[in-house]
């Protein structure tokens, strides 16, 4: 090849190589990934999700913080405080941009290499330049950028997983730590009136009108009470910790959480079976991540049949001749080509591999787009099935407890029945408000993972009785 030929090919290279780094440049916007967050998370992060990067938005964080804790924080409360305070929420939008500058990275080409030599023989000296580049870099850039397309998708989607899990966290949490401070000052009640019981019991046995097995049952009556006291002081602790670790409170802001006094009400009606049932499985996240993860190990093993057998590098070289015996100096021109040849390994063990990895991905995404209706049914039964039972607690057991407890009171008055018996009823009475305050944690609890099922990031939850002794569902 001359050097008239060479010089329109060096041009048409130059122009080529400009072209493909202007298309390689696409920017990493962590902002736009954060605000496509907030719409498809909008019901648990209501748009308050921010990766704080300047000093300001620091102050503005603390500043809303110190607000939320200046009032006793409600579960919205709770999820914006972990959303603005909390260091692993920033964790979490930190990583991701990691995650998508990496995928984004996947869709550059490669920069080309420089060579330069010099050589000298006796009154010669000879300079080199070389300049090369991947020839199938350019030729599979198509196919790395759209896999680097799905992969930032796919990053996407998990950010907004990871988001839902969080605030589905927070959301529970708040709802033990609340059940657990309430359940704390009934444990309290039965402690006192136990405590009550079993002094009076020794006094009259001292005075000869009970027995001693009359008092032992009273004091086996304090002393399971006291059992259950202690029990539930460090639930409240557990809980109450639990939750601050998920807001992100240091030391000073754990000591300014104040909690409300007790749950929320149950909705007057429960969420409609058939408006759950009717979300687009399409539209769930686990669905749009596993359909992600499939579009990009396709794309991934297209691009593998050819990279795994053969690479070519392409390039341009000019050397300078100095002779200077003879006063002379003479240019060449010309280009190379590097091919690796398939000698040793012809690539049919990587071919193999992502072979395999399409087809797990394929049946990952079926398995996930068969398990969305059934996971989403079983979510919707413990959610129903924890309304019914608190509805059940609100309007029958409780009420009936405390028209017990009316006419009991009544009956002593009248001096129908001792002062033990009305004790005896006064402790079963709160053992039923403390079974129904569980009842009502669990239906929160139910919520919260319903919710959460419904976006597509599922989350057990199972159904068990209401406990009366201070016992949580978990």
């Amino acid at each position: 090849m001359n050097a008239r030929s060479i010089k329109p090919a060096f041009k048409s290279g130059a122009v080529l190589a400009t072209v493909l780094v202007l298309a390689g440049c696409a920017s990493v916007n962590i902002d736009q990934a954060v605000k496509d967050t907030n719409d498809a998370t909008g019901a648990f992060t209501q748009g308050k999700l921010e990766l704080s990067r300047t000093d300001q938005r620091a102050q503005a964080r603390q500043k809303l913080s110190t607000e939320l804790l200046a009032k006793p924080l409600g579960m919205d409360d709770a999820v914006q405080l972990a959303l603005s305070n909390s260091p692993a929420v920033q964790s979490l939008l930190a990583q991701s941009w990691s995650d998508i500058a990496q995928a984004t990275q996947v869709g550059r080409i490669s920069n080309p290499i420089f060579t330069f030599e010099r050589i000298r023989y006796r009154d010669e000296l000879e300079i080199g330049r070389l300049l090369s580049v991947g020839l199938i870099d350019l030729l599979t850039l198509p196919y790395r950028q759209g896999i680097s397309r799905s992969l930032v998708t796919q990053a996407k989607y998990q950010l907004s997983a990871s988001v839902v899990e969080h605030v589905t966290q927070v959301r529970q949490a708040w709802v033990r730590a609340v059940a657990a401070k309430q359940t704390l000052q009934y444990a309290e009640q039965v402690n006192a009136s136990a405590q009550a019981s079993a002094e009076l019991a020794q006094r009259m046995q001292q005075v000869g009108n009970f027995t001693k097995l009359q008092r032992q049952r009273q004091q086996v009556f304090y002393a399971d009470s006291v059992a259950q006291l202690a029990a539930a002081r460090h639930t409240d602790t557990s809980s109450r910790e639990e939750l601050v670790r998920l807001l992100g409170l240091t030391d000073a802001q754990a000591g300014q959480l104040q909690l409300p006094e007790r749950l929320p009400d149950l909705p007057q009606k429960p969420r409609d079976a058939d408006a759950v049932s009717t979300t687009a499985a399409d539209q769930r996240l686990d669905v749009l991540l596993a359909r992600s993860q499939l579009d990009a190990a396709g794309k991934a093993q297209g691009l593998n049949l050819l990279t795994s057998v053969v690479d070519v590098e392409l390039g341009v070289r000019r050397n300078t001749v100095f002779d200077n015996a003879a006063g002379t100096k003479s240019g060449k021109r010309g280009f190379e080509l590097g091919i690796r040849l398939p000698v040793f390994d012809w690539g049919s063990v990587q071919r193999a591999s992502m072979t395999a990895q399409s087809l797990a991905a394929a049946n990952r995404y079926e398995s996930t787009v068969r398990g969305a209706s059934s996971q989403l049914r079983e979510s919707y039964s413990a959610y129903r099935t924890a309304y019914d039972v608190a509805k059940h607690y609100r309007d029958e057991i409780v009420p009936l407890r405390r028209a017990m407890a009316e006419e009991n009171g009544l009956r002593y008055n009248g001096m129908l029945i001792s002062v033990f018996e009305l004790l005896a009823d006064s402790r079963d009475q709160v053992s039923s408000v403390i079974a129904a305050i569980n009842s009502y944690q669990q239906f929160w609890l139910s919520d919260a993972a319903l919710a959460a099922s419904v976006t597509g990031k599922p989350i057990s939850m199972m159904v068990s009785a209401p406990m009366a002794g201070g016992g949580s569902a978990q």
